[in-house]
């Protein structure tokens, strides 16, 4: 076996966004190499292209792997069409060219047999500057319009939710939109929070999939357990929720502590997932050292032991909190969460936060995940976030991961930014939900 690199970097006059608008399109019809092209879904919903290139009867099939509209990255990798190809791995990425325009770079590592490498690597290269050619005239050419399989849920207002209180110890509340076949979307929200953070959440998604925002242990109408919460209770809180509403596979959606709680039940549960929606954070403490982990939780838990309740101290979370840009009604939906909380709640939270049981291994996450976080999050900032993407991506064998960053928010970007929040949520909604 040989190994091959391939990178052809190009330049297009048109700005990035427009260039995106084709390139970012991974079953679209652009490529003038490419007679004919469809989309598919693997059994996890992961976005396949299956094409033939223009005087060839060879059927190539390629599946996304990473993508994000935030960079204008997406990478692939090859599944069948490309004869004595053991690994095809291909990234394109267009970013801001130095003098204007687009810069687009295109590569491809690959493994293949000895006497084809380099004929794989020789044509691989071919196509890549036939694209890049093509993708550097589309200001001489219309558009193409975005195909099928990367069409968003459009998310009409659907505000008809009840209060459902489960049956198990400690009873625990939810916010449900009406019944509907097929998942479950979950959502699970912040330390600092409660399930009224994903309102807005809710109405987008109950037109096309069953929505529930939970109250974890001690929050809002929920109760707090009888002693120390842990990661498993509320592993096992989630199980029950499933039971109580009768739905059998779920996509679970986590903002911060929601998060590192959503992955933790991804770690034991893979199987009872459709989807993994990360915000605003995914390994929480688990990879911090015990002494970081222990002044944090001293320092948090300072004013409690002080005689305060959140109430007292949430100006100044809702300060760290909150992006520049903040207007006066999310400040105040942010102070009033953290207002709300009980010190009892809070200070348990604190504990099970601090005290995670395992580092997670990204390799049992076999069902698709999107992690978003907002561009001004101090707590989960852009890089931090995009770096646990790609750690995903490398260690899972099937994976198929989307970052994005939501424009002007700050750590509760769903409600700082709900509309564009709700965009990225629903689109991905749509490719694993079919």
């Amino acid at each position: 076996m040989a190994e091959e690199r391939v990178q052809v970097i190009g330049h297009a006059a048109a700005d990035p966004a427009a260039v995106w608008t084709v390139a970012g399109d991974f079953c679209g019809l652009w490529h003038p190499a490419i007679a004919e092209i469809r989309a598919e879904r693997d059994a996890r919903g992961a976005l396949i292209r299956a094409f033939t290139a223009r005087g060839e009867d060879t059927l190539y099939r390629e599946r996304l792997v990473y993508r994000s509209d935030s960079d204008r990255v997406l990478v692939y990798t090859l599944l069948e069409g490309i004869a004595g190809a053991t690994r095809y791995v291909a990234r394109l990425q267009v970013s801001p060219g130095e003098n204007g325009g687009s810069r687009i770079e295109w590569s491809a590592l690959l493994t293949a047999e000895a006497d084809r490498a380099s004929a794989i690597a020789t044509g691989t290269k071919a196509i890549f500057e036939m694209g890049i050619a093509a993708l550097g005239s589309i200001d001489s050419h219309p558009l193409l319009k975005p195909s099928p399989a990367h069409c968003a849920l459009h998310a009409a207002v659907d505000s008809d939710t009840d209060t459902v209180l489960t049956d198990g110890s400690p009873r625990l509340a939810l916010t449900v939109s009406p019944p509907k076949s097929g998942i479950l979307v979950l959502f699970l929200h912040g330390i600092g929070g409660g399930r009224t953070n994903w309102l807005s959440q809710l109405a987008a998604v109950a037109p096309h999939a069953r929505a529930a925002a939970l109250d974890l242990r001690g929050y809002g109408d929920s109760q707090l357990g009888p002693a120390q919460s842990t990661i498993e209770d509320y592993c096992d809180d989630i199980l029950q929720v499933m039971e109580s509403l009768g739905a059998q596979r779920l996509v679970l959606c986590g903002l911060s502590y929601g998060s590192w709680i959503a992955t933790s039940f991804a770690m034991r549960h893979p199987e009872k997932l459709a989807g993994l929606v990360l915000s605003g954070g995914c390994t929480g403490m688990s990879e911090a050292g015990i002494e970081e982990r222990e002044a944090f939780r001293q320092s948090r838990e300072a004013p409690l032991s002080q005689g305060k309740t959140p109430a007292d101290f949430a100006p100044a979370v809702v300060d760290v909190l909150a992006g520049p840009d903040a207007g006066e009604d999310v400040r105040q939906a942010l102070f009033d969460s953290m207002a709300a909380i009980p010190a009892a709640t809070y200070r348990d939270a604190l504990t099970c936060f601090t005290h995670p049981p395992e580092r997670f291994d990204f390799s049992k996450l076999t069902m698709p995940v999107l992690m978003m976080t907002g561009e001004h999050d101090r707590l989960a900032p852009p890089a931090e976030i995009r770096s646990v993407a790609n750690r995903i991506v490398e260690a899972a064998p099937n994976a198929y991961v989307r970052f994005e960053v939501i424009g002007g928010a700050g750590h509760v970007c769903n409600v700082e930014r709900p509309d564009a929040y709700n965009a990225v949520l629903t689109e991905f909604l749509s490719e694993v939900t079919r």
